[in-house]
C-alpha cells in the first residue's frame, strides 16, 4: 500500500466532517429508499462496525453498525450524550435550524434530549403517565378501535392492512390515551410520517404537531381528565408548558410510528407463513413469538438518532471527535454476524434485540406498544379467521427513509 492510499484510508477512518461534500454514502435518496439493508452490509464490509455517512442535506455522521458498539454507545451517556447542544456542526453554524433533519436530531426540552438528573426528572414524569394510562384500559381501547377499523372494511371482502388497519389503529389508541379527539389523531398520521421522512415538509409538519399538542395542553390545563396530557401537567416533577408539549410530541410520534410499523411487519410475517397463521387462528400458537422475531429481523426503527461524543475517543477502530454526531443502526446491529452468524436460526425467547434501544433511554412505553400489536392481531384473526394474502409474498414492497423501512401495503382477502 503506498503512502497516498494509506493517508486516504486513514482519512476515511477519521472525522466524517472532513468528508463533507465527498463521495460518502447517503442514507437517503433512491438507493436508500429501496434497499437499506444492502447499504448497511456494504458499509460493514468497507468500514467495519462504524461507518461515516451523510444524512439529509449531506449532514455528516457516524453510523454505528456493530451490536457491541451500539450497546456501548447506548449504555454510556457520559461518553455519548443525547444532548444535541454539544453537536459541533450545529454549534459552529454548519447546520441551520431550518434543516429538515432538526426535528429528528435537534435539541428539545424533553427527556430524550437530556442526560443525568434532568433526564431522570422528565423520564419519571413520562413513565408515571404511561403507567397510569395503561392501567386505565389500553386493552379496552385497542379492542374497541380494532373492531371499529375492521367494521369499515369487513363487508368488502378485501383490505389493505397497512393503510386501513396498521397505520390507523395505534394512532386511534394514542388519541384516547393522550386526550386528543380522534379526528386530530388521524390528521397527525401524515405529519408523523413526514417528520420521519425528513424531506422538505418535515418542519411544516412538525409545527403542525406542536400546534395541535399545545392546544391540547391548554385545554387540559383548564379541564383536566384521565389522560396522559393531564398526568404530565399535574406531575410532581413540575413540567413547564414547553416540556409538557414536547413530551406529548415525543410519545405521539415515537409510539405511533414504531407501533404502526411493527404491527404491519408482524401481520406480514404471519400472512406469509401459512403454518403460523393456522396455529394462531386455532390457538396453538401465541403472537408474542412472531413479534419477537420481527423485532430482531425488521425492528420498527432501523436507525435511531442520535448521540454526540463528549470527548475524542475510539469506536470500532475509528477516531470519533468531541461533538460529532453518531446514529445507531439498530437493524444492522440486530443482524451483526458477530452475534447472529446465521440469521435463519430461531431467536424465540431471546429478548436481547435492540428494537427498543437500550440503556437509560430505552423506550419506556414498549409494553403499551406490544399490547396494541398483540390485541390488534388477536382481534383481527378472530374477526376474519379465513384471512389470506391477496398477492404473492414476493410482490410486497417497502420504502425506507434514513430512520425506518415501512411496508408499502398488505393486500388481503377474506370471506364476507
Amino acid at each position: 500500500m503506498n503512502d497516498q492510499t494509506e493517508n486516504e484510508l486513514q482519512a476515511v477512518r477519521g472525522c466524517p466532517v472532513a468528508h463533507h461534500g465527498t463521495d460518502l454514502t447517503r442514507l437517503y435518496g433512491p438507493e436508500a429508499a429501496t434497499d437499506p439493508g444492502s447499504i448497511y452490509e456494504r458499509l460493514r464490509k468497507e468500514h467495519g462496525s462504524v461507518a461515516p455517512v451523510l444524512l439529509e442535506g449531506d449532514v455528516p455522521a457516524w453510523l454505528v453498525l456493530g451490536y457491541r458498539d451500539n450497546r456501548r454507545v447506548l449504555n454510556n451517556p457520559r461518553q455519548f450524550s443525547r444532548d444535541a447542544r454539544i453537536w459541533r456542526d450545529w454549534r459552529e453554524g454548519r447546520i441551520e435550524e431550518t434543516s429538515p433533519i432538526m426535528p429528528m436530531v435537534g435539541w428539545r426540552p424533553d427527556c430524550v434530549s437530556q442526560d443525568g438528573e434532568p433526564h431522570r426528572r422528565l423520564r419519571g414524569a413520562v413513565t408515571d403517565g404511561l403507567q397510569a394510562a395503561a392501567v386505565r384500559g389500553i386493552r379496552r381501547h385497542v379492542t374497541y378501535f380494532a373492531n371499529k377499523q375492521i367494521d369499515a372494511f369487513a363487508d368488502a371482502g378485501r383490505a389493505d392492512l397497512v393503510a386501513e388497519y396498521a397505520e390507523q389503529l395505534p394512532m386511534l389508541v394514542l388519541t384516547r390515551m393522550l386526550g386528543l379527539p380522534a379526528a386530530d389523531g388521524l390528521r397527525l398520521i401524515e405529519s408523523c410520517a413526514e417528520v420521519f421522512k425528513g424531506g422538505e415538509g418535515a418542519l411544516e409538519h412538525n409545527d403542525r404537531i406542536m400546534q395541535i399538542l399545545a392546544e391540547l395542553a391548554e385545554r387540559k390545563r383548564a379541564e383536566p381528565g384521565s389522560d396522559f396530557a393531564t398526568a404530565l401537567l399535574e406531575h410532581p416533577a413540575g413540567l413547564d408548558h414547553d416540556e409538557v408539549v414536547s413530551h406529548l410530541r415525543l410519545v405521539l410520534i415515537a409510539a405511533h410510528t414504531t407501533t404502526s410499523n411493527l404491527l404491519a411487519r408482524v401481520l406480514q410475517r404471519i400472512l406469509t407463513d401459512p403454518a403460523r397463521l393456522s396455529g394462531l387462528v386455532s390457538g396453538e400458537l401465541n403472537i408474542s413469538s412472531a413479534v419477537e422475531e420481527v423485532m430482531w429481523d425488521t425492528p420498527p426503527l432501523s436507525v435511531l438518532p442520535g448521540r454526540f461524543a463528549t470527548a475524542d475517543l475510539e469506536l470500532g477502530g475509528h477516531h470519533v471527535q468531541e461533538g460529532e454526531l453518531l446514529i445507531l443502526g439498530l437493524a444492522a446491529a440486530n443482524l451483526d454476524p458477530e452475534v447472529r452468524p446465521d440469521s435463519a436460526v430461531a431467536v424465540q425467547g431471546n429478548q436481547s434485540h435492540l428494537a427498543f434501544s437500550s440503556g437509560p433511554h430505552e423506550c419506556p412505553g414498549q409494553n403499551i406498544g406490544q399490547s396494541i400489536i398483540e390485541i390488534g392481531v388477536d382481534v383481527l384473526l378472530h374477526r376474519l379467521p379465513d384471512l389470506r394474502l391477496a398477492v404473492p409474498p414476493e410482490e410486497l414492497s417497502s420504502t425506507a427513509s434514513t430512520w425506518e423501512s415501512r411496508l408499502d401495503s398488505l393486500p388481503v382477502e377474506f370471506a364476507v
